[in-house]
């Protein structure tokens, strides 16, 4: 069987390397030079950067496409634990250096803002239990085969449901268990690792800060680009044919079947297609002659980002690998998000330095900042005097809290904004992970990882089941190669 991939992102590498052990024929088609997609790395003078995500969790589901493939991973990957998950930095003068050990995490909290260290753990312990019912059914498997409902872990785990906090949203839950404010917005922070609002996301993506402060949190050794790097020499060794530069035109349907891809005017005949372009350009742009599923791609979408690429003259010790600086108006913040379509005026910034634990990121006595600002998708907003007007505020307030003038330190620099980061990656509006989950039944509502109208046509990656962020595009790509056949 030939098996055509479209794009190289992280999920299109894990379903190539999964379909090439099951032994099937596998071609890349990838129209940049470089596979990755989101997950690549650039240079500014002498510094390095990450351009894309820049947490790793959960690097198993890495190390399993290496075992699947016979392969020992150390050979092509590695890796090392980190022990702080994040630091967070509150105006009030409030910070924590949260560990990625529930345990010390808890008693450093306790320390910090009196909030009852066996309490705290207690809330772990109800969101490890809402992973460890929900996951391997919500996450692992399609939603859109009867056989997954009719399984009876599913049917136990549906039985359980108003114990996964799915009727409140993020807010309201950790409201509710915590209610501490400082510890509230930390753990609603983390609707933004799928690009939700945490007072409309239900309870049940709660589970998001179990995976660092459960699983922990990790850096690969090179940066994160050479997580995409490690799968290609992978999948290379295996056999995965990749054409790089040949952008895919079109998918050829007749009949209600694949019968191939397009490219350069070139028809190439294949048994399968995945796309693991974004969902909504695979149809508009490569299936424009097939009914569409209208309901699905007018979903409303994530958030993107405004992200400032800074070499920075100096370095900082306040600062970790990942840090936090938070707003005072959280709900202002998201209301500005999905309602206004803008970016608030007091902004929440995360500032990652890969430096800290790659040296050669930097120069010595200097670091790569990955600042980043959550930003609205691209709905054709004047971006230029966005970025300019939080540019300023950034400066502003991280001087502030370091206590050193930043924007003379700034000497090197690179901006992306949502209508940048829609081109380079033809993110349908920059919308980093597809649609929100700005509903209680939103991991229902995306697109399934096959097509019920196409036969022969699949999708993987962040845009469809079951999400966006490095762990689930790779559970994508293994639901995508499980149900090949």
């Amino acid at each position: 069987m030939h098996v055509a991939i479209i794009g190289s992102g992280i999920a299109a590498l894990g379903t190539a390397i999964r379909l090439r052990a099951k032994g099937m024929d596998v071609s890349v088609f990838e129209a940049n030079d470089t596979p990755g997609g989101k997950l690549h790395s650039f240079e500014l003078g002498a510094f390095r950067f990450d351009g894309g995500p820049s947490l790793f969790t959960m690097p198993h589901f890495v190390d399993e496409l290496f075992t699947i493939a016979g392969r020992d991973p150390k050979e092509y990957f590695n890796y090392v634990r980190s022990a702080e998950a994040c630091r967070y930095f509150w105006q009030d003068g409030k910070q924590i250096y949260a560990s990625s050990d529930p345990t010390k995490f808890a008693s450093d909290a306790e320390r910090i803002f009196r909030f009852p260290a066996t309490d705290l753990l207690e809330y772990f312990d109800h969101v490890k239990n809402i992973y460890d019912r929900s996951a391997r059914i919500f996450l692992e498997r399609s939603l859109h085969k009867a056989s997954t409902w009719l399984s009876s872990d599913t049917l136990r785990a549906l039985s359980q449901i108003r114990k996964y906090d799915l009727f409140h949203s993020m807010h309201r839950a950790n409201t509710i268990r915590i209610g501490e404010p400082h510890l509230v917005q930390l753990f609603d922070r983390f609707a933004t690792y799928n690009g939700s609002n945490p007072y409309k996301a239900p309870g049940i993506l709660n589970v998001i800060p179990w995976l660092e402060h459960g699983f922990g949190t990790f850096f690969p050794k090179g940066g994160m680009s050479e997580i995409p790097r490690s799968l290609h020499r992978l999948a290379t060794d295996m056999g995965v044919q990749f054409h790089f530069g040949q952008k895919v035109e079109r998918i050829v349907v007749k009949g209600g079947h694949v019968k191939g891809i397009m490219v350069r005017g070139q028809h190439i005949a294949t048994d399968r297609v995945v796309s693991n372009m974004d969902v909504f350009h695979t149809y508009r742009k490569l299936m424009p002659d097939q009914k569409a599923p209208e309901r699905i791609l007018s979903q409303e979408r994530s958030s993107s980002a405004l992200v400032f690429y800074w070499g920075i003259n100096g370095s900082f010790e306040e600062t970790g690998l990942h840090n936090i600086f938070f707003g005072k108006d959280y709900k202002e913040e998201f209301g500005a998000l999905f309602d206004r379509k803008d970016i608030s005026e007091d902004p929440t910034i995360y500032v990652n330095v890969s430096s800290k634990l790659e040296p050669n990121d930097a120069p010595a006595g200097k670091e790569n900042w990955f600042v980043m600002v959550n930003a609205p998708s691209d709905d054709g907003q004047d971006w230029k005097n966005i970025t300019q007007r939080v540019r300023k505020t950034v400066i502003q307030k991280l001087s502030e809290r370091l206590g050193k003038d930043i924007g003379p330190l700034i000497i090197e620099e690179k901006i992306w904004d949502p209508s940048g980061i829609a081109a380079d990656t033809l993110s349908y509006q920059g919308a980093l992970y597809g649609n929100s989950s700005n509903d209680q039944f939103a991991a229902f509502l995306r697109h399934p990882n096959f097509s019920r109208r196409i036969e022969g046509m699949y999708f993987c990656g962040g845009s469809v089941h079951p999400g966006g962020g490095i762990p689930l595009a790779l559970l994508s790509g293994k639901i995508t190669a499980e149900l090949m056949h």
